[in-house]
């Protein structure tokens, strides 16, 4: 059903990488959205009222609250879609993970109306009147939240939106608050126990989890969340497969928006190499594997001697040397000035976010290694964090 009514609602349906398109299917699901729960949110707040049944009544307020939501997610992504202007550069497309964060807080806000409301009613029980027509209501409810859990989920992955996901999510939990409720009715149809306030309670506490892992889960790309390791090592292995290419390191990405990728990283090419033929090099890897993986990419072209024995021996013996220290660490823009006494050694040493080291205990560490090996070089040393621990020029590259 998705299928049907995405093809005939959704100009342009299959290019979901055209900013336009997306914000056509962000627009269409937030329009069923707020039909859906109007109509759901309505349905069961009347049958709470006529039941007097304080759980099926905060279904329907939690209901209400999705209509609120859809609405902030159909905005949020008319909003998403606007150009980049003087004042934003990069787009607005962050506004789709502020409306994500707001759906968050909105589920927070209702869950603790709803646990109110439910306290009271287990502090004041009052006799609920239900009967069957009641149990096909929920039962309807369930299967109509069921179907729109996995419609906002077709789309999400459709058009890689986490504000949709979220909604899903969302979506889901109100699948098994509608059970709880449901079970309530039916144990109160067959034995008379009344467990209205507690289920209400129940389905109160299922809100508040579910907005507060949404809250971290929207939250996480604003705060500037790491790529995932499938991006970074297809951005090391394309940049790598370039002849010419000895190293590469330092790589930041940023994330201004589903289709919004901005990276930055650092070549090591041989400096003996004219630097117009490396510039040229650097800027065709720019272009190719930028469009090719879809981000703006920005490469800092770092020349290394890679001719002088003497420097490449103390390189190799400094890499192993860290690598002791911290496994995963790489060296790499290694340069030695060596004088009548002493040598200076300039390196960067890459090391993970998953180093358990902090970086004064690092570089004290490699500092005693440097002097270790000969007390007459003297390290000055740059720590950098990275995802992933790049290729450097001292492990094998291509080219040499």
């Amino acid at each position: 059903m998705t299928e049907f009514l995405v093809r005939h609602c959704v100009k342009g349906y299959d290019k979901t990488g055209d900013p336009q398109v997306r914000m056509r299917y962000g627009k269409f699901a937030g329009i069923v959205g707020v039909c859906t729960n109007l109509l759901l949110a309505a349905v069961k707040m009347v049958t709470g009222t006529v039941a007097g049944s304080v759980s099926i009544f905060a279904d329907g307020i939690n209901n209400l609250s999705d209509s609120a939501s859809s609405i902030v997610t159909l905005v949020g992504f008319k909003l998403a879609g606007k150009p980049a202007d003087a004042e934003h550069p990069f787009g607005h497309e962050r506004i789709e993970y502020i409306s994500g964060l707001i759906v968050s807080f909105v589920i927070l806000l209702v869950g603790f109306q709803l646990a109110q409301e439910a306290v009271d009613k287990i502090l004041n029980p009052q006799p609920a009147q239900t009967s069957l027509l009641t149990v096909v209501i929920l039962i309807v409810s369930m299967l109509l939240k069921l179907w729109q859990c996995l419609f906002y989920r077709n789309i999400a992955k459709r058009i890689d939106s986490s504000s949709l996901l979220a909604t899903a999510t969302d979506s889901r939990n109100d699948i098994l608050a509608t059970g709880g409720v449901l079970v309530g009715v039916v144990l109160w149809l067959l034995t008379d126990i009344n467990l209205d306030g507690i289920l209400g309670l129940v389905v109160a506490v299922l809100v508040l989890i579910s907005g507060i892992q949404l809250v971290r889960e929207t939250s996480s790309p604003l705060l500037g969340q790491a790529p995932s390791k499938e991006l970074v090592d297809s951005i090391y292995e394309h940049i790598l497969s370039y002849d010419g290419i000895l190293g590469v390191h330092d790589l930041t990405v940023h994330n201004y928006g589903p289709d919004r990728w901005f990276a930055t990283v650092h070549c090591e090419v041989d400096a003996r190499e004219n630097v117009l033929v490396s510039h040229d090099l650097v800027d065709n890897i720019e272009r190719t594997v930028g469009k090719g993986l879809g981000i703006q990419l920005v490469i800092h072209m770092d020349p290394i001697v890679v001719d002088d024995p003497r420097t490449n021996a103390v390189h190799r013996q400094i890499a192993e040397m860290v690598r002791a220290v911290e496994p995963q660490a790489t060296v790499h823009d290694f340069r030695a000035v060596w004088g009548p006494t002493h040598a200076n050694l300039i390196f960067d040493v890459a090391v993970p976010f998953t180093c358990k080291l902090s970086k004064q205990e690092l570089l004290q560490r490699i500092q005693q290694g440097v002097h270790a090996l000969d007390p007459s070089y003297y390290p000055v040393i740059t720590i950098d964090r990275d995802y992933v621990p790049g290729l450097s020029s001292d492990e094998e590259p291509k080219g040499k």
